[in-house]
């Protein structure tokens, strides 16, 4: 089964020992390395009625590479262990595979182990590798009062497509896609970390909720207006066709992974950005003023 998830796939230079050994080795030329892990469980992230095995795979992928991107840093390396039941077919586990391997490889980066395990439901868990290039990471706590507040990606369409698949609706295709595989403006990202960015967070559990990792990591308050967030007009008209208000989606709705990243003042934003808000002095997210009502994002565990 091993043989055949990584029959065929490319490895980047980095990578000096691949698959087939105890470990891998990884050249890391920075001296540094970033790293982040995350796991998807069946019923949880994703549905195998949903979703298809490969869906899966780019899924996994892309959550992970995009906290890589949001450090500024390149994904250079992919550690995948699988937990599958034991009537899994073969080809789901071949398809997922694939699908891993296809996001690694379109990032130039590989995928150099891990390890497949039964279990009583199909748990994917990747750990990522990342390269500074000789850069400082851009970390969530170096914003600054007077900070411009910009986003790269869109807001609101893997809510928007999760509500729909959980109504039965086959409606709005793109959006539908958008919540089965992301896809992060990673261009954006590299483009912050040349830019100039003081800090910058990947938006997985909602614009509202990372915002506010910001603030409480950098001291800040960070003050939006809705005028100033671009509504897709897909996710508007989503909507309207089920009955609610788009702003949940937009304003608290996780998975699109897309960047939000704070800028210094009067500064040019890089390709990708669009300004959206300013750092404030005291602590929070205000959106029109106003503390937004119930909770700003995905939350795995009541506390």
């Amino acid at each position: 089964m091993i043989e055949r998830a990584v029959a065929g796939r490319a490895q980047p230079e980095s990578t000096l020992v691949g698959p087939g050994d105890d470990a891998a080795l990884v050249r890391a030329p920075d001296g540094r390395v970033v790293v982040s892990t995350d796991m998807l469980v069946q019923g949880r992230h994703f549905r195998l009625d949903w979703s298809s095995p490969r869906d899966v795979g780019r899924k996994a992928v892309a959550q992970n590479a995009a906290d890589i991107a949001a450090m500024g840093a390149q994904p250079t390396a992919f550690l995948v262990s699988a937990g599958l039941p034991p009537d899994t077919p073969a080809e789901v586990a071949v398809e997922i595979s694939a699908g891993i391997g296809e996001a690694a490889e379109e990032l130039g980066a590989g995928v150099v182990g891990g390890d497949l395990v039964q279990a009583g439901q199909v748990v994917i868990s990747v750990t990522a590798i990342g390269d500074l290039g000789g850069e400082a990471p851009i970390r969530r706590s170096g914003a600054r009062p007077g900070d411009v507040v910009a986003l790269a990606g869109s807001l609101g369409r893997s809510a928007a497509g999760l509500a729909l698949l959980l109504a039965g609706s086959s409606d709005f295709p793109e959006l539908l896609a958008a919540h089965r595989v992301p896809t992060p403006p990673y261009a954006a990202a590299r483009a912050a970390a040349a830019g100039g960015a003081r800090s910058m967070i990947d938006i997985s559990d909602g614009l509202l909720s990372d915002l506010g990792h910001i603030c409480e990591s950098s001291g800040v308050g960070i003050s939006l207006a809705r005028a100033d967030l671009a509504v897709p007009a897909d996710v508007e008209a989503a909507a309207a066709a089920i009955g609610v208000d788009h702003w949940g989606w937009v304003l608290t709705g996780g998975e699109d992974h897309g960047f939000a990243a704070t800028f210094p003042a009067g500064a040019a934003l890089p390709e990708g950005w669009t300004e959206i808000g300013t750092v404030t002095d005291g602590s929070g997210v205000k959106v029109d003023g106003e503390t937004w009502p119930g909770a700003g994002g995905w939350q795995s565990f009541s506390v």
